[in-house]
């Protein structure tokens, strides 16, 4: 990329279409019936949604009222994330029931491993991101407009409908930021709820309280990625910041959503022994030992492609360095076939749950318990229709 090129800019100098094209892979399984026509991609917005969270100015700007970054935004101007616009003194989201992302993944893709393990998640996201991230890895929608890339034409109740056709038990808004397309991810997760299905998403937890306490009468699980514990190396990575991301993590502990934490440890960046060992201690302080912690492999992405991949040891000294400070269930992740994947009972210390890759197995869980020992494990193993 040119020095002083913005990533958006390139994105759009390099040509967003051909490459989007070529990238969006579908649904995993083919379509049909009914629901065909639907799905038909389509370049741009299809329609607009008026936001509940911003505050005209006298200016005729508006401010978002979404997520920290509190942007003001001009008439005919769009916010930070690309996605919503300033239209005449209202502020509307441009990505209402338009994602251009829509898969059927493993829950633990997400990765959930206290949650319906062994079960598939529909899953979608719209282009936009309120972070820049440097080691994205889905920056080509992440960084990108609506009219940037091509997009499916789905309403929440078309998304549950299309989750119990595929028998998933829970619908995931993932692949980039879901506070960006929050009126949408909203009547999802409403729809969801009275569909009996769960609504979880993956987040960078970089939203304001107002809204995540309106989306969390209706959502079941979050993971957030919380990529770093030194708030100069979060503005670094990210463009964002590390308090607010803590304090989504304490209000979702508060009101009772399921919360699993993914940390992408960058060499030379986060990858700090006692940076990682206060962060565990943070965690259970103020999470609860319970909460699953998943230390994941970086991989050169995007604009950090000359460092290397982070050292298995590194991750596997963050993972004692985590369960030292008293964490019951910490993950080595985008590590294949590692042992630092099972779920180990706190009691007894056996795998109660054994992953290779995606193929799971439960077979010791009895009842959200140990089958040896009776030690329950945290999480939430059944579905919305089965308690």
């Amino acid at each position: 990329m040119p020095t002083g090129c913005t990533r958006r800019k390139f994105l759009t100098d390099c040509g967003r279409c051909a490459l989007l094209t070529a990238a969006l892979t579908p649904f995993t399984r083919p379509l049909a019936g009914s629901h065909a026509a639907a799905q038909e991609l389509r370049k741009g917005y299809l329609e607009k949604k008026l936001s509940p969270y911003f505050t005209a100015l006298e200016s005729g700007s508006i401010r978002c009222e979404l997520c920290p970054h509190g942007c003001e935004v001009a008439p005919g101007e769009r916010g930070r994330c690309e996605v919503r616009e300033n239209i005449d003194g209202r502020y509307y989201s441009l990505v209402y029931g338009n994602p251009c992302a829509v898969h059927v993944d493993p829950i633990e893709k997400k990765p959930f491993f206290h949650l319906l393990p062994a079960t598939q998640s529909f899953s979608l996201a719209t282009a936009g991101c309120n972070l820049d991230c440097k080691f994205c890895q889905n920056w080509e929608i992440s960084q990108a407009r609506p009219e940037q890339t091509l997009n499916y034409a789905l309403s929440p109740d078309q998304v549950v409908q299309l989750a119990r056709r595929y028998q998933c038990p829970s619908i995931a808004s993932t692949y980039v930021e879901p506070t960006i397309f929050f009126e949408y991810l909203l009547d999802i997760a409403r729809a969801a709820r009275a569909a009996g299905l769960l609504k979880v998403m993956h987040s960078n937890g970089f939203i304001n309280e107002a809204p995540l306490r309106e989306l969390c009468r209706f959502l079941d699980a979050a993971c957030i990625d919380l990529k770093a514990f030194n708030d100069g190396t979060y503005r670094e990575l990210t463009g964002g910041r590390l308090q607010p991301v803590l304090d989504t993590l304490t209000r979702l502990k508060s009101l009772g959503v399921h919360t699993e934490i993914v940390n992408l440890v960058v060499p030379g960046k986060n990858d700090d022994l006692k940076e990682i060992t206060a962060m565990s201690r943070w965690i259970r302080e103020h999470l609860g030992a319970d909460t699953p912690l998943h230390f994941t492999r970086f991989y050169p992405r995007y604009q950090l492609k000359s460092l290397p991949p982070t050292p298995i040891e590194t991750l596997e000294r963050a993972r004692a360095a985590a369960m030292g400070e008293g964490l019951h269930y910490v993950y080595v992740g985008n590590v294949p076939d590692h042992p630092g994947q099972h779920t180990i009972c706190p009691g007894c210390r056996q795998v109660v749950i054994r992953r290779v890759g995606y193929q799971v197995d439960p077979s010791h869980l009895k009842d959200g318990r140990c089958d040896r020992c009776g030690q329950a494990i945290a999480g939430r193993w059944h579905s919305a229709g089965t308690g």
